[in-house]
């Protein structure tokens, strides 16, 4: 647990400098990838263990196994969070009105509006004017090629505004 517990306390330092991509994969190289090294080989030697698979620590080890390159992918991007609370605290207002959407009509529908849903929570995250995005996206969307969509992501959107309101200002 003491681990863990230095995994997230890296990962709070790094929210809080408000730390680019290139910052977390440095600090995640330098610090956390032997924080996880150790947590591998305690797993490893955990499994060689009689300890039996039914029992709550036999399934938390052959899961953590089975799972554990998915549990290091964080360390090779920066732009990936270690865990998915974020989204998870996030989506929370919208889950508890979801008995309220539960039949939302079809499966297309329902994916549209997660899209949608992610589309908001990531404005919101980002401080971004959720109506100023829509509205400047939903008009600019249909003459763009396919290669220039990646542009309207709301981080690279809010890139892009940032920079041409610092070229007006200069």
């Amino acid at each position: 647990m003491r681990q863990l517990g230095h995994l997230y306390r890296i990962e709070r330092e790094l929210r809080e400098a408000k730390a680019g991509p290139a910052l977390p994969e440095a600090m995640r190289a330098s610090q956390s990838r032997m924080i996880h090294r150790r947590l591998k080989a305690l797993i490893d030697r955990l499994a060689l263990r009689p300890i039996l698979p039914k029992s709550k620590l036999g399934k938390a080890i052959h899961y953590a196994a089975r799972q554990w390159r998915k549990l290091e992918v964080y360390l090779g991007d920066g732009r990936i969070e270690i865990d998915n609370n974020l989204v998870e605290n996030a989506i929370r207002p919208t889950k508890l009105g979801a008995k309220n959407w539960l039949f939302i009509g079809c499966r297309e529908a329902g994916q549209r509006a997660a899209i949608l849903y992610t589309i908001v929570e990531n404005c919101q995250r980002l401080g971004i004017d959720t109506r100023e995005y829509l509205e400047d996206v939903l008009t600019r969307l249909p003459a763009m090629k396919e290669s220039e969509v990646a542009t309207l992501i709301p981080a690279n959107w809010l890139r892009s505004k940032l920079r041409r309101q610092a070229h007006k200002a200069a």
